[in-house]
């Protein structure tokens, strides 16, 4: 009898915790929502190296080398490729994140998911304050690493409000942007690799360990 009230007790203190702890976090990420990241940023990635390849390009950084011109329109033009694959890969993060705390009738909007947003947005603005300061001062080279770094950072940081798989993706990720710093030329293949294909694995990890 002793025996049967010590595992009902501890049972009762595991479904507490358990609580506490969906509470406590935002466990509604879906692994679809990494799969569709990373398929668009490959896709934006595919998109700017067809851009980089053209001769127009080729020219414009021969005459960059010699006199920068603050916010260039090829610049520019990648910032807003990397913006609109941004916004493309929130939207299908936010759907498929939607879709899972629906089913599992959690709501999108609590205080784990406030703390996460909050975690999250310091360092991706400090990023995108350092990519626009490297374009404005023809340092275009370091927008990759800075990008992996920043949004590595920001997935450390907010990993204490949500799945603490999320950490190790963020760990990825400023290594890569650390080690691209040392191949800056090779910046384009870095952010596929980290912004593509680490996504890709990590969300399939997730949907396998969590959603299926």
């Amino acid at each position: 009898m002793q025996a049967n009230n010590n595992d009902a007790t501890l049972e009762a203190l595991q479904e507490i915790r358990s609580i506490m702890d969906r509470s406590a976090r935002f466990v509604s990420l879906s692994g679809w929502s990494g799969i569709w990241a990373g398929l668009s940023a490959l896709v934006g990635a595919f998109i700017a190296r067809g851009w980089l390849m053209d001769p127009e390009f080729q020219t414009i950084g021969k005459r960059l080398d010699t006199t920068p011109d603050y916010f260039d329109p090829f610049s520019v033009r990648l910032m807003m490729l990397g913006m609109g694959v941004f916004i493309v890969a929130l939207c299908g993060a936010l759907f498929f994140t939607w879709r899972k705390a629906q089913r599992s009738n959690q709501s999108l909007w609590n205080t784990a998911s406030r703390q996460l947003l909050y975690q999250a947005f310091f360092p991706l603005f400090a990023g995108g304050v350092f990519c626009v300061t490297f374009v404005y001062y023809g340092c275009g080279m370091f927008v990759g690493p800075a990008c992996l770094v920043f949004y590595g950072l920001s997935l450390i940081s907010a990993s204490r409000h949500t799945l603490s798989d999320i950490r190790y993706l963020g760990m990825l990720d400023v290594a890569l942007g650390c080690c691209n710093l040392f191949f800056p030329g090779y910046g384009l293949y870095f952010w596929a690799a980290g912004f593509g294909v680490l996504h890709i694995v990590y969300g399939a990890v997730m949907w396998n360990k969590y959603d299926k």
